[in-house]
């Protein structure tokens, strides 16, 4: 029965060991433990400040980032307004001046056909003239043909002048 109730001597010196190593350890053990836990204990909440501002950092990041977009696509909304009123004063400007240019080549093509015209009617007046006058040179010649029909002629225009 030995086995199971140690003897008190044995109880003594287990005591007192235990008291001993119990005292070592309180006085060099563990305030090195305790302050191995605070240490990590510091580092961990250190390293969780720091996750946390890093994260707030990302928040802002992203929020710049959003932000800055936000304004690259007002910019480039902006951009694409100006080059499309840029490109209607353009397109306004060609017509403007096709339209001018036309009417400018229509009143040129007018005055070219007008002077045609004229240079026309003065070239068929002339061959007009001419073949009216070949034409009473050979009526004249046909009733001019013998001295009484010319002097009837005469007599005639006479009259006709004197009656003006």
């Amino acid at each position: 029965m030995d086995l199971l109730i140690p003897s008190t001597g044995l109880l003594f010196w287990m005591s007192i060991t235990f008291l001993v190593v119990f005292f070592l350890l309180w006085k060099f053990g563990f305030p090195v433990i305790t302050g191995m836990v605070k240490d990590r204990q510091a580092f961990i909440d250190e390293s969780l400040r720091k996750a946390h501002e890093a994260n707030e950092r990302l928040a802002n990041i992203q929020k710049e980032s959003e932000s800055i977009l936000q304004e690259a696509r007002e910019k480039q909304a902006q951009i694409l307004k100006e080059a499309a009123a840029t490109r209607d004063s353009i397109v306004e400007q060609a017509q403007t001046k096709a339209r001018s240019e036309g009417a400018r080549l229509m009143d040129e093509a007018k005055a070219a056909i007008e002077q045609e015209k004229k240079a026309a009617i003065a070239d068929i007046r002339q061959q007009v003239a001419a073949l009216s006058i070949q034409i009473a040179e050979k009526v004249l010649k046909q009733n001019l043909k013998d001295d009484k029909s010319q002097m009837d002629l005469i007599d005639r225009m006479l009259d006709d002048v004197s009656a003006n």
